[in-house]
């Protein structure tokens, strides 16, 4: 017998989900003005190198997503995140709507691969880095029109290294973390972490 899914928001996944973009909106203000540091020497070791450092600005769509479990949970939570960036000011001004928008999907395309249904560690990886590949995507066609083929290579792959690790396994962690702290109670991914102690 199969168990019909309910892909309907409730309100309370409105609100965490809303919690959860704007907190990372703060995140990534912090990283903005803290990316350069980091940055610089990777740019310097090897350009298009500084893209190991974008998974700080994917994660809030995967970590939205694997709580929410719900359609468009991933693209909402990058979107939100990025507005906030966008509202509070940043180098890159309202273009970073773009960026939410596109990385977003990149995590949204890869759950609907797995309609909606897999929330383990591996779908969660993938998303993380199709958020990276978007990113670097994105970055490559607004900012980086003229960069040869060996930076564009470097950059991409990067990126999708970046959103692997940060937005898609550091995600799966903090949901995790999040969930035994009982604040995910009333999502599955709750339950689920609460069953598995």
């Amino acid at each position: 017998m199969t168990t019909q899914r309910n892909f309907r928001w409730r309100v309370v996944d409105i609100v965490v989900a809303s919690v959860i973009g704007v907190a990372s909106g703060v995140v990534f203000l912090i990283w903005n003005l803290a990316s350069n540091v980091v940055s610089g020497p990777l740019k310097a070791i090897l350009p298009g190198l500084e893209a190991l450092g974008g998974g700080f600005w994917l994660f809030a769509g995967v970590l939205t997503a694997i709580v929410i479990r719900k359609p468009g949970a991933a693209l909402y939570g990058e979107l939100l995140a990025a507005t906030v960036s966008a509202l509070v000011g940043n180098q890159w001004g309202w273009w970073t709507l773009i960026s939410g928008l596109t990385q977003g999907l990149g995590a949204e395309l890869v759950f609907a691969l797995f309609l909606y249904s897999n929330w383990r560690l591996v779908p969660t990886l993938i998303a993380g880095a199709a958020a990276g590949l978007a990113m670097a995507i994105t970055d490559l066609t607004l900012w980086y029109q003229a960069s040869d083929t060996a930076f564009a290579v470097v950059y991409t792959v990067s990126g999708i290294v970046s959103g692997l690790v940060i937005a898609g396994l550091l995600s799966w962690y903090a949901a995790r973390a999040l969930a035994r702290t009982g604040a995910l109670n009333r999502f599955a991914a709750g339950r689920e972490t609460r069953a598995a102690v």
